[in-house]
């Protein structure tokens, strides 16, 4: 039985071009860009996860803008409405095109991945909420250390949604561990084509510093600061975002806002390094050279036609 698609994925590490070719594509084909940025949800956060400002979109952007700073909006409901967004634009005869840099939101959306039961607000949730607020983040990770080491490797200390996540996972029987392998066998669920945007590390890491150095020029302080009144400190997710993590730090004191940039820097090139390995691990995925994106965009759509060509046939 065939999928319900075709879908076009643009994908790759932060600041290879990856919005920009997808917008390209999507005016060709007449249709949409879905974000799927884990980041890029959040109404508010513009400067320090580089939407397209609205002024500047020559298509439509999906998926951005969808939740709070305070909600707990998970990659399950992420997910349900992704997919809510994909089942439309099909509706309408069009094409889909999926763009961002959070592998686990795009698996999410064009994989048959199946998340766990905690919900917020259940006993278990909260008790581990409760411990995380009395003893902090690393207590909390070194439990997830001790308990199950193969997936506290794979999960930042800081990052205490998901070690949160981690330990409901433990307790319900399972691992994120094997969970996070299995995300390599899983049965797709639209016929998606990933491409992904190959940048040489020097060009790339170049291109981060360049894009921070912005971020600060168009008012990167002022939107944390403007955040963190409206509660952005109280976001397990939201305030451990690169970029809002170290501002909120240095607004606090404990860093300076040289330092704070600096910080930003490394820590986005890790980041890029582990998109990087996501993608590189998903045979599925394409790759293309970044310095020649007009190219590839003609090379994306040509396929995409002569692909529907041969369905036609059949």
């Amino acid at each position: 039985m065939s999928l319900p698609g075709p879908l076009i994925a643009i994908v790759g590490p932060t600041a290879s071009g990856k919005s920009a070719l997808a917008e390209h594509i999507a005016c060709e084909l007449d249709t949409s860009v879905i974000s799927v940025d884990a980041m890029q949800v959040y109404r508010g956060m513009d400067i320090g996860t580089a939407k397209v400002p609205a002024s500047e979109r020559a298509c439509p952007l999906l998926m951005i803008d969808v939740a709070d700073i305070g909600e707990d909006y998970s990659v399950k409901l992420f997910q349900h409405d992704a997919r809510s967004c994909v089942n439309d634009l099909l509706a309408q005869k069009k094409v889909p095109v999926l763009c961002g840099g959070t592998g686990l939101y795009l698996n999410a959306v064009i994989d048959d991945m199946r998340f766990p039961t905690g919900e917020k607000g259940d006993a278990r949730r909260l008790a581990y909420e409760r411990e995380l607020a009395e003893k902090g983040p690393q207590a909390l990770y070194q439990q997830l250390a001790e308990r199950d080491p193969q997936s506290a490797e794979l999960i930042h200390p800081n990052n205490s949604r998901r070690v949160v996540r981690a330990l409901e996972m433990l307790d319900e029987g399972s691992s994120y561990a094997q969970h996070h392998e299995g995300l390599k066998a899983l049965a797709p669920v639209y016929d998606t084509r990933i491409w992904a945007i190959d940048v040489d590390r020097a060009t790339l890491y170049r291109r981060i510093d360049r894009r921070v150095d912005l971020m600060f020029e168009q008012g990167l302080v002022d939107e944390v600061a403007r955040l963190r009144a409206l509660g952005l400190e109280r976001s397990k997710t939201a305030s451990q975002a690169i970029g809002y993590k170290e501002v909120l730090e240095a607004l606090e004191g404990s860093l300076t806002l040289s330092e704070a940039r600096e910080t930003i820097k490394t820590r986005t090139r890790h980041y890029a390094k582990r998109q990087l390995s996501w993608f590189g691990r998903d045979k599925r995925v394409r790759w293309i050279d970044a310095t020649d994106l007009d190219g590839a965009a003609r090379a994306i759509v040509l396929d995409l036609l002569r692909a529907g060509q041969t369905h036609e046939e059949a």
